[in-house]
């Protein structure tokens, strides 16, 4: 099946900011359709093609009509892994989506096309919330499509799980895997599953559909295929426990970050394959099925920039770490040294007629407040910005002022020629999306 899309045909694309979503855009606009991103604003202008989709705002079929006036069709593609305020499960899975599809058969939309989640209810909630979405929207007078995918991969990028999984793959010295490895998977390559969403648009079946890769594989076959792609040396594998990873899991869960979460781990342990026939049967309903992902690796090889991104994975973490314990030793420091000797370093200096003990206590002060806002992790890059501003600060005052520090033996202001490209380092880091 290759139709020809109608010209000015419209799809609205929820959730399109994601990884998912970007691919989904890409493959409908090649193929014809006029899209409307929906998105979150969070308060900054929306461009053309885009429509405000806060699905917290959105409750009600009403409140979507709006939005979906002069569309032909939508895709759902927005999800969460983790629920956080009022980004629940049920509001982003099931209310908010639920509304928008009967505000479809109300304004006569022609095609609803949903990216649901390959796995059990029993799973978790993540999988669960989706799969009751899914059941409801096949009641509904309208056209649907569900898609289930196993594990989603990208040649470019990575997100979630999967940039985990590429930071083991490349891990050097040896290769990295949760438990044994020989958990059962089918990856689909994100390209084959946008072109299956953007071609159940034009199909006129409705139902739900399993995606997976046409091949059932281990995980550490999958892993030993990225090493290989991604041309890092050693064929040795380290095996992790899985108690040990159910715990760091159980950790990530309690504090409610990290890549993987406990509905993703039981759904790896468990195996996360399609039933038998789901292959055939998007061939035959949508002309195309998923590639081999060797064959999807094979089409492009990797580059260099390619193992900075798998291996940087773990040293973005430890250089944030690294450098807000600097600024708390830092802190630390400058609250404890004695009155005597701050003002004996002063002392002769433009520093000695500024109260030089009150200035070293306000900087200590200043450095905990940036230590910890570092470790919190709430924007990011204010925080980086603000200490690069306060480095820049101090090199240029105490340079200045107490010139003998170029020449301290430990490194005095010398290492903040270390520091500030290492700040400009994680600031590129900390956009995670």
């Amino acid at each position: 099946m290759d139709s020809e899309v109608e010209p000015n045909r419209t799809v609205l694309v929820v959730g399109a900011a994601g990884f998912l979503g970007g691919y989904i855009v890409a493959a409908l606009r090649e193929r014809g359709w006029r899209v409307l991103r929906g998105v979150r604003a969070r308060g900054r202008a929306l461009a053309a093609d885009e429509r405000e989709c806060d699905l917290q705002r959105l409750p009600t079929p009403e409140s979507w009509l709006p939005l979906l006036a002069g569309v032909d069709a939508v895709v759902n593609v927005a999800g969460i892994l983790r629920e956080e305020g009022g980004q629940t499960f049920a509001t982003v899975h099931l209310d908010a989506p639920l509304a928008l599809a009967r505000a479809c058969v109300k304004q006569g939309v022609q095609c609803f096309v949903q990216i649901s989640a390959l796995g059990l209810p029993e799973d978790g909630e993540f999988v669960a919330s989706k799969q009751r979405f899914d059941e409801a929207l096949l009641e509904l007078p309208l056209r649907s499509a569900i898609l289930r995918p196993s594990i989603v991969y990208a040649i470019s990028g990575s997100y979630g799980g999967t940039s985990l999984l590429r930071a083991l793959a490349a891990f050097p010295g040896a290769l990295l895997l949760p438990g044994d490895g020989r958990w059962l998977i089918q990856p689909v390559a994100v390209q084959d599953l946008a072109d299956l969403a953007a071609r159940a648009l034009e199909s006129e079946t409705s139902g739900i559909y399993e995606v997976g890769g046409p091949e059932r594989m281990t995980l550490r076959e999958y892993q030993h295929a990225w090493r290989e792609w991604l041309r890092i040396p050693g064929n040795r594998v380290i095996f992790t426990p899985v108690g040990c990873v159910s715990l760091l899991v159980r950790f990530w869960e309690t504090i409610g970050s990290g890549p993987v979460g406990e509905t993703m781990w039981r759904m790896l342990r468990r195996g996360n394959v399609t039933a038998d026939g789901a292959i055939e049967r998007l061939r035959r309903d949508f002309g195309i099925a998923p590639r081999p992902l060797q064959e999807v690796l094979a089409s492009t090889p990797s580059q260099v920039q390619d193992r900075w991104q798998a291996q940087l994975y773990f040293l973005a973490p430890a250089l944030r770490l690294g450098i807000a314990m600097l600024w708390l030793i830092s802190a630390w420091v400058g609250w404890t040294t004695p009155a005597s000797e701050i003002e004996q370093l002063a002392d002769g200096s433009v520093l000695g007629a500024m109260k030089p003990v009150a200035v070293a206590r306000s900087a200590a002060t200043f450095d905990m407040i940036l230590g910890l806002w570092l470790l919190l992790g709430f924007r990011l890059r204010t925080a980086i910005a603000s200490m690069m501003a306060l480095v820049l600060v101090y090199t240029l005052v105490f340079g200045i002022a107490l010139p003998t520090l170029w020449l301290d033996p430990l490194g005095g202001l010398a290492k903040n020629l270390v520091v500030l490209p290492a700040l400009a380092v994680l600031w590129v880091l900390s956009e995670r999306r």
